[in-house]
């Protein structure tokens, strides 16, 4: 005697919801108004309740933090955090006090921007953060802390197109185009050569942070160091893996099946092809150049063997001839400190001064790990001061 109907409705339900929402985000993911809404989810932040222009909100000294806009070469206007390090904010405290507070129309008015420019000696890491939230929330602020509290390195880090109180609307070119902006104000408004500025990006941030790399490579200009937390080497390849909040899957379901993996694939409008365009920054070096990549074990987000592709193709294009994936571990292990907690720090070195570093470390998880010892001992190393 088959059971009743209604013994079969609660298991179907139970199935059929999940996998109905699943189906309605994947076919409106196919469309790149929506695409780029789950992608960057730019509109989700705290501007409600939280005024960015106050920065001493989140712990920052009066005025240690200028609020200002950028202006891209496509008319867009990005907004922006200078934050000083807080030894040279000690040195002009009373300086910095008198100044006003708040979002300054022309910031080299400013006595901090003064600080940054009139100083032959000055450090500055440009920060691109990942998605979601504006340029205070979350982990951010803690993370620009642990860069400049006890530091002489200044921060700049900017709100990409769509975030925050910038304008417009966030896609690849567009993201490109700001962090672009960001370096051209540092090289030419407060007058910081590229060899004493820091490119650095965490999660959607690498993306960021390898595109302006490699447009800047481009045209012969080399950074000081290249600085890459929880990366991934391409968006494509990562959807495929990806759980957003590291329990929502994207395109893995899809796995089982390739062709309609390859087929969805196919709809993604923003390739953020990272691991491409660092293998391109390698081989455009002329002098110089510091590359790291850090990853915590435990990302849930963003798998760390993520970053170990990002470091086969980067350390790959300083060899010459092509390895495939056993030969490419043989080689890398070879260069591997082993830890006993599964961590490791994988260092390449090639002509003529390139060293690309890769570390795992243990904790941190995917944003707590911008406050891990790692990141600012690869900004020092990355300025050199390992050589010191």
């Amino acid at each position: 005697m088959s059971p009743p109907a209604y013994q079969w409705a609660i298991p179907v339900g139970v199935v059929g919801v999940p996998v109905g929402l699943y189906v309605t985000f994947i076919l409106l993911g196919a469309f790149p108004f929506f695409q780029r809404h789950f992608l960057y989810a730019h509109r989700l932040n705290t501007l409600f309740w939280h005024d960015i222009n106050k920065p001493e909100y989140w712990g920052f000294a009066r005025n240690q933090v200028t609020a200002f806009s950028l202006n891209t070469v496509d008319g867009q206007t990005i907004y922006s955090w200078h934050i000083l390090p807080l030894p040279t904010y000690l040195k002009h405290e009373h300086k910095l006090q008198a100044q006003q507070p708040g979002f300054s129309d022309d910031i080299t008015k400013t006595a901090s921007f003064r600080l940054l420019k009139d100083d032959p000696e000055a450090r500055l890491v440009i920060y691109f953060h990942g998605n979601a939230g504006h340029i205070a929330q979350g982990y951010r602020p803690e993370s620009y802390h642990t860069l400049t509290d006890s530091s002489r390195y200044h921060v700049l880090a900017i709100d990409y197109r769509g975030f925050g109180k910038s304008t417009g609307t966030p896609s690849e070119t567009g993201l490109l185009h700001d962090g672009a902006a960001a370096v051209d104000w540092a090289m030419h408004v407060a007058g910081i050569p590229a060899s004493r500025i820091i490119i650095m990006g965490q999660s959607l941030g690498t993306a960021v942070t390898s595109a302006v790399g490699e447009h800047f490579a481009l045209q012969g200009i080399e950074f000081a160091g290249i600085i890459l937390i929880a990366g991934f080497s391409s968006l494509p390849t990562l959807l495929s893996s990806y759980a957003a909040a590291g329990f929502i899957p994207v395109l893995s379901p899809l796995r089982a099946i390739p062709p309609l993996l390859r087929f969805f694939q196919s709809f993604i409008v923003d390739k953020w092809k990272s691991a491409d365009r660092l293998a391109h920054v390698v081989s455009l070096t002329q002098t110089r150049l510091r590359l790291t990549f850090i990853h915590a074990k435990n990302d849930i987000e963003i798998p760390c063997h993520e970053s170990d592709k990002l470091f086969k193709s980067a350390a790959g294009a300083t060899l010459h001839e092509e390895l495939d994936d056993d030969k490419f571990s043989s080689w890398k292990e070879k260069r591997t400190l082993q830890r006993d907690d599964g961590t490791f720090i994988a260092t390449a070195n090639a002509e003529p001064d390139i060293t690309i570093r890769e570390e795992l470390v243990p904790y941190g998880g995917h944003n707590e790990v911008m406050m891990s010892a790692a990141v600012s001992l690869a900004v020092m190393r990355s300025f050199g001061l390992d050589a010191e």
